[in-house]
């Protein structure tokens, strides 16, 4: 376990932005992350937890309290069954599940960050999301004062929310276990349509797992979602915002403001979500509201790949990027009536 002082968290976070922890601890075991987070609790020192660093937005003065870094390892297959400590890069075990011959995460390739934050965010990109194949997830629990196995039914799992998102400072994710399936090296049904698109197959079929993962991670690059330390367009949290989902009377009053906006026949993207409520595109409300790629004259700006990221253009300040995002929240809710909620955790500041 390392412990350093005043030290730097901006190098630890995909935005590569907020200022220095007070203290900063590296554990590599599930006892030393227990014990840091014990000490800290014991002490009553606020906790920043980091795994990948990619959904944090921390503010320019730092945090005054502990920061940990879990950096723990541990691939574990057992035919179908894998099992991922927190610490594990989660791109990199995609990639490894696949080489094993299995299906069931293959469309979640490039996704940065690592496994123990997946669950949290119930993380999800065509057409898949964790809480498909994931049976239990392994965290200590700060009421309790003792490690706990939670089942998937458990975790409370929705569209990019779980029970870690609504009790964000009761667990800290240890281990997560998935159940895949054996499919020969071929992937799970493929269910969005751009990715049976770019494979050349209709929504269902199935393909190799091996192609369905490299489509994926072109389609990401194409966007600025795979992490390139020379392109400033992947300097960001990925996606930004939230695509909303509206109920029935917010729909209807949001399809008046496309048509007053964009004129009659304009339709934008709707997809069922479920108890009589329909999910919209934020990528496309933030485009059509007048920020398209590239927006921005400041150290942050919109990608110039896709519009639902923010970027650092290499010399910002967290607040550069809170700014741009508040001007883009303000700019929707003028447009459409709809208010956009981010996506990345943030820490010591708020939109």
């Amino acid at each position: 376990m390392q412990e350093l002082h005043d030290a730097p968290l901006a190098p630890l976070t995909t935005f590569r932005l907020g200022g220095p922890a007070t203290r900063l601890v590296t554990a590599t075991t599930d006892a030393e992350v227990v014990e840091t987070v014990r000490a800290a609790d014991e002490s009553g020192t606020p906790l920043l937890v980091i795994g990948g660093g990619s959904n944090l937005v921390i503010g320019d003065r730092g945090f005054d309290g502990t920061a940990l870094r879990i950096a723990t390892t541990g691939f574990h297959l057992d035919g179908s069954r894998l099992e991922l400590a927190a610490g594990e890069n989660w791109s990199d075990a995609v990639a490894r599940t696949v080489e094993a011959g299995l299906a069931g995460i293959e469309c979640l390739a490039g996704i940065p960050g690592s496994a123990g934050a997946t669950p949290i965010q119930n993380v999800g990109a065509y057409g898949q999301e964790v809480c498909d194949t994931i049976t239990e997830v392994v965290a200590y629990d700060r009421v309790r004062r003792e490690t706990v196995t939670l089942t998937a039914a458990e975790c409370a799992f929705a569209y990019r929310d779980s029970l870690f998102k609504h009790d964000p400072d009761r667990y800290v994710v240890l281990r997560v276990r998935f159940a895949l399936e054996d499919a020969g090296g071929m992937s799970a049904p493929i269910k969005y349509p751009e990715t049976a698109r770019a494979l050349g197959v209709e929504a269902g079929d199935r393909v190799p797992a091996a192609a369905a993962r490299e489509t994926v991670l072109r389609l990401r690059a194409g966007k600025g979602m795979v992490l390139d330390p020379d392109d400033h367009d992947t300097w960001s949290a990925g996606s930004f915002f939230h695509n909303p989902i509206l109920g029935d009377e917010a729909f209807a009053a949001f399809l008046a403001r496309v048509e007053a906006r964009l004129g009659t026949g304009t339709v934008p993207p709707a997809y069922p979500a479920g108890d009589g409520r329909t999910k919209t595109s934020a990528a496309w409300l933030i485009d059509k509201a007048g920020f398209t790629k590239g927006y921005g004259t400041g150290p942050a700006r919109i990608s110039t790949k896709h519009t639902l990221a923010l970027t650092n253009r290499g010399e910002a300040t967290t607040e550069d990027l809170l700014a741009l995002a508040r001007e883009v929240v303000a700019g929707v809710r003028e447009a459409f009536g709809v208010t956009l909620v981010n996506e990345p955790v943030t820490v010591g500041v708020s939109l």
